[in-house]
Order: C-alpha cells, then structure tokens, then sequence
C-alpha cells in the first residue's frame, strides 16, 4: 500500500515500518483531530505517554512535543496511551488502546523471541519482518475509532520549559542546571556526584 506522507516521516524518524509505530500515528493524528490542533511549533500542545517503546516516536514526530522543548512527558506506566493537553483551548484528551484490538500472533511471538535470542535463521528473519509488516499495513488501514478509546480530561497544565544558568558541580566539574543540583557539606553538587559520595557513605 502507498504509506501517507506524515507516516512516512515517522518511518524515517524511527527507522523502519512496525506495529508500535502505527498505534503511535494513529493515536496522535486521533487526538490532535479532536483537539482540534496542528502540530506545536513551540509548546501549545504537550504530550503525556505511558509507554518508551516505538509509539512514542510518532507521537513526538507527528505532535511536535519533544524533551528539548519540555511539552513530551514520559510516565513509564508500561500501557499504549497517550494524552494531549492544548495550552490553545485549555482541553485535554487521552487515547488509549482497546482490549483485544491488537491480538497476539503465536507465530510472530515466536519468531520475534527467536530474534531476540539471536538464534533466527535468516528465513526465520525475513518471515517475521514480513508478518511484522502485513500487521502494520492492517493497523494502518483502520480507523482510529476501532482501536483507542478516547477521553476528555481536565489536567493541570505543567509549567512551560525553564530555562536558567548553570553552575558548577564541586565534584566533577561540568555545568549543571542549578535547580538540579544539591548541597553537601556545603558543596555543589551534581545528582550522579551526589549519589556517588553517598554510596560511598561520605
């Protein structure tokens, strides 16, 4: 099939065509449509996810929220979810994936923990990559309704990215944000210094 224009600049921000990939297209187009909002320039939208797998690529390349900008927040919930909150409209939104919506493929399970072992024969590759993609084509051809859930939700904007000076750790001497830092016997000190002089109970 001939992959949309937007999808394909996900596949080339992520690297190749999966699963993953898709749900993270489609949920994003999903929630930007009902938001009634185009990509953020700077930080009018912000995106919440609960996953660090490959959905969050799409969302980040499709929504424009990204870490450096500070409006892409990571919840390690371990769910397909992602929620959208408009600094436009005051509205928010999360989409999540229905029960059942992507069933399990017994042999794709295989193959895939196979590769992952590093004992795949190369048929055993080319057969999985094609499975892997006759699932992405399917997920790429339903509409966003059959797969997510969608709802509204009223959440308290964060603040918009800070940015200040930074100061040098006493320890190892590289610049640190000064909010992140932390004192220690009166020294500045970086949270890795931090944590290291602990651990070693100084």
């Amino acid at each position: 099939m001939t992959l949309p224009d937007d999808f394909k600049q996900c596949v080339d921000f992520h690297g190749h065509v999966c699963p993953g990939l898709v749900l993270g297209y489609q949920a994003t187009r999903f929630g930007l449509e009902w938001l009634r909002e185009h990509r953020a320039e700077d930080e009018e939208i912000v995106a919440i996810v609960e996953n660090d797998a490959c959905f969050v690529d799409a969302v980040q390349v499709l929504s424009g929220c990204t870490f450096g900008k500070g409006n892409f927040i990571f919840r390690d919930y371990g769910k397909i979810a992602v929620t959208f909150l408009s600094r436009n409209s005051n509205r928010g939104v999360r989409i999540s994936l229905k029960p059942d919506k992507t069933p399990s493929d017994p042999k794709h399970r295989e193959l895939f923990q196979k590769i992952q072992r590093g004992d795949a024969t190369e048929e055993e590759r080319k057969e999985f990559y094609k499975l892997h993609e006759k699932r992405s084509t399917e997920l790429l051809q339903k509409k966003p309704e059959e797969l997510f859930n969608i709802k509204e939700v009223e959440m308290i904007l964060p603040p918009k990215a800070r940015i200040e000076p930074s100061v040098i750790c006493d320890e190892c001497h590289e610049p640190t944000m000064k909010s992140k830092t932390l004192e220690h016997h009166g020294r500045i000190l970086c949270k890795e210094c931090a944590q290291a002089i602990s651990g070693r109970g100084e």
